[in-house]
Order: structure tokens, then sequence, then C-alpha cells
């Protein structure tokens, strides 16, 4: 923009201030632009609004925040500063016009050849909760305690909460400079039936526009005056402006609006209200039969592990019961084969005639009787290895003679590696001896 485009929209916002209510140059040009530089269209637009009737300009949908404000249906209350009464009014009008147009051109001349030089910090948003609470500290500093709960987040948290518990918000825009602000904070917001109002049917969430938080919201919603409220819903699945008030409002004032504006969408919370629910409960719904399929699937899973464990548990019973017949049947194969070498390996048996032949009859476990000579000279193991390799004998015994009863010693020990001979042993020439089934010991 040339310096004479800015030295025109000076005169122009001048000159259409007083019945516009507009209060800054950037809103002044903003109205300027979406009529297309057309003052008349501008200014009798503007003018139907403060009247309560719809603005024919529709605004580009784009929003940096996802609230929806492109409604018409939008409930817009403005409240227009007081004209001018009486001669002395008039009279105090008429003077101080020429200051109030010379303060406010050199002020926004100003700020324009500002942003050249430096741009606009507040564009830059790095810390939305510490704007919050800043703001919210200066309030308090400033008004004190005696105020509605402020919501101590960021707006999109705001927006979230107020989603999630389907409430009302209401959105303050403070414009610290605006000469009405003052007034509204003492005479309005902090009033008792305000706070008490706010506190009980709605979440509140404020932030000064010289904040970066703040001002990010403002070119959301698009304030023309201060001060400037926004009523905020979950309408059609979306968080919606569905009521504006801009302008100095008395405390009554206030409620009623605000009464009104609720009264007039309550349909709207009411259907979300029975959506959700419905939602939730076609949720709770799902997740039981989701909970009872798995239910059935872990039932199906634990009968299909049982039974795998009992076929394996009897498929190692099966194996063990394999084993132990290979096993046995290799024990009794190895005693058999055992009991054939031993057999192979006995000396002949003497002559009835020879005189150093032993006549013994052997008596075993199972009343078997069986006789055969050995000689005086062959060892108590030459016996034990004959009856080991009987088919009759136990696979373990032991050779016990009669009276007196001892055990002989068929077999090598430590202390006696080699088994005494049956002369040492003290056997007759006929003797009857008894084989001791060890088997089971």
């Amino acid at each position: 923009m040339s310096i004479s485009e800015a030295f025109s929209l000076t005169f122009v916002f001048m000159s259409s201030q007083d019945l516009t209510g507009l209060e800054s140059m950037d809103q002044c040009r903003r109205t300027l632009e979406q009529h297309n530089w057309n003052i008349e269209a501008a200014v009798q637009d503007r003018l139907n609004e403060q009247e309560g009737v719809p603005s024919v300009f529709n605004p580009p949908p784009s929003r940096p925040l996802q609230v929806n404000t492109a409604d018409h249906r939008v409930y817009s209350y403005i409240v227009s500063r007081p004209q001018p009464r009486g001669l002395l009014g008039w009279s105090y009008y008429l003077i101080m016009l020429p200051f109030r147009f010379t303060y406010y051109t050199l002020l926004d001349i100003f700020r324009f050849a500002l942003r050249f030089i430096r741009p606009d910090p507040r564009g830059r948003v790095t810390d939305p909760v510490g704007d919050v609470v800043s703001f919210i500290h200066s309030f308090e500093e400033k008004y004190g305690r005696s105020h509605p709960v402020f919501y101590q987040g960021t707006y999109s948290q705001a927006l979230n909460d107020a989603k999630r518990e389907l409430r009302y918000l209401l959105v303050y825009l403070h414009g610290e400079d605006h000469q009405d602000t003052d007034q509204f904070c003492r005479s309005t917001l902090c009033t008792e039936e305000v706070v008490t109002f706010l506190n009980t049917r709605m979440l509140f969430w404020a932030c000064s526009t010289s904040k970066p938080e703040g001002y990010r919201v403002s070119q959301a919603l698009r304030e023309n005056t201060y001060p400037f409220l926004a009523m905020i819903m979950l309408k059609d699945r979306k968080m919606t402006v569905v009521g504006r008030l801009e302008g100095l409002i008395q405390p009554e004032d206030l409620i009623n609006q605000l009464t009104f504006i609720m009264d007039a969408n309550q349909t709207h919370l009411m259907s979300e209200r029975l959506e959700r629910e419905e939602r939730n409960q076609t949720q709770v719904l799902r997740q039981q039969q989701d909970e009872a399929y798995l239910a059935s699937l872990r039932a199906d899973q634990e009968k299909d592990r049982k039974k795998r464990e009992e076929e394996e548990q009897l498929r190692q019973e099966e194996e063990k019961v394999r084993q132990t017949a290979l096993a046995e049947e290799r024990r009794r194969r190895t005693l058999e084969e055992e009991k054939e070498r031993k057999s192979e390996c006995l000396p002949p048996e003497p002559p009835a005639d020879d005189p150093e032949s032993v006549k013994i009859v052997f008596k075993l476990p199972n009343d078997t009787r069986v006789e055969r000579r050995f000689l005086f000279g062959q060892s108590l193991a030459v016996i034990y290895d004959f009856l080991f390799s009987l088919k009759e004998s136990p696979e373990k015994f032991q050779i016990v003679t009669n009276f007196p009863r001892r055990v002989l010693p068929c077999l090598p020990t430590e202390e006696q590696p080699n088994p005494p001979t049956l002369k040492e042993a003290g056997l007759s020439r006929s003797e009857v001896l008894f084989v001791q089934d060890l088997t089971d010991d």
C-alpha cells in the first residue's frame, strides 16, 4: 500500500468511525477489502449488522483454528456507543473530534509504518499456555480475584474439553487499549451474578489480544470491537460459534443474551448428547460382544490346550511304556546272552566215580531241584555260573547252606577278589544248597 492509500484509508476510517463503530485501522481496512473498497456498501453492511440484520458478506471458509465461524445463523448482539445528546454533548463531541482525528491518524500511521520495520511479534505463538496464565495474573492484579473461573489452558485445549464434555465455551477477547474494557471488567464481568452464571453454566476462556495466543484467536473469530464475547458449542459434529456479543454490555443484559443463545441451541446440544450416548451404547455393546467373543475364544483355546496336553501326556506315557518294554527286551536278551556265555564257559561235569567230585543238589526258589557234580578244587564261582546259566534261576541270587546256615561267597569282593574253592568252603561230597532270590532286593 502506498502512502497516499494510507492517508485515504485514514480519512475514510475517521469519517465512518462514528457510524460503523470500528475502532481499528486493521478492521476498517479488512471491512473495505471485503466489500471491494465500496465505502457505501461497507458502511451500510456495518449498520445492518448493528441492527441485527445478517451481513451480506460471506467470510472466507479457511480459519487459523478449527472453529466454524461461517454459519449465517450465528446470533450477533452489538452494543453501539451512545450518540451525543443535548447541546453540551454535541459541543464536547465537536471539540474533541479534531483531537481524536489527529490521535488516531498518527497512531495508525505509526503502527502501519512499524509493520514494515518490525513484524508483529504476536504472529508467532511460542507459549500459548504462558500467554493465558500471564493474562490471568495481570487481570487479577488489576481487577482482583473475584472473577469467573478462567480456563487455564490453550484455546485448542478449551475447545477439546468443551467438545468432550458437551458444554458451552464462552470466549472473551480482552482489548487492553479499548476505552470500554476497564468498565466492562469492573462493572460486568466481575459482578457476583455474572460470575455465578458463568461458573455454573459453561467453560470460560479468556486472553488478551496483545498476547500471541489471544491474537491468534482474534484472527480466527474476527471481532469488530471490544469487549468481545463468543459462545462456542458442538453443533453438527464440529465446534461452531453460535453467538457473538460485542460492545459494552451490562450484567443483566449479558446474562439474558447468553441465556437466549443457550436456549436457542439447546436442541442441538441435546441432539449431540443423545447421539453421543447412542454411540457410547453401541460402543459398549460392541465391546461386550468383543469380550464375549474373546472369552469364548479363550475357552476354546484352553480346551484345545488341555486336549493337546492330554494327548501329549498320553503319547509320553505310551512312549515311556514302549521304551520300558524295549529296555526290558534288551535286558532279557542281554541276560539270555550272558546265560549262554556262562553256560559255554562252564567246565565239564566230572564222573560220579571221581574221588574229587562233589554231588550238590540245588533247590531253586520255584521249588525246582537241580543236581550236578563239581570238583573240590573248583571255585565257588563255577557253582554260581552254573546256576546263573539255568533258565529257571533268578537274575540275582545267593547260595545258602542249610545247616549251619551261611551264605557261600561265590562272587569276588574287595576283601576276597578270588572266591574260595569248594573244599575251602567246607563242602562235603554230598551237599544240598538253597538258591535265594535277590531280584526284588
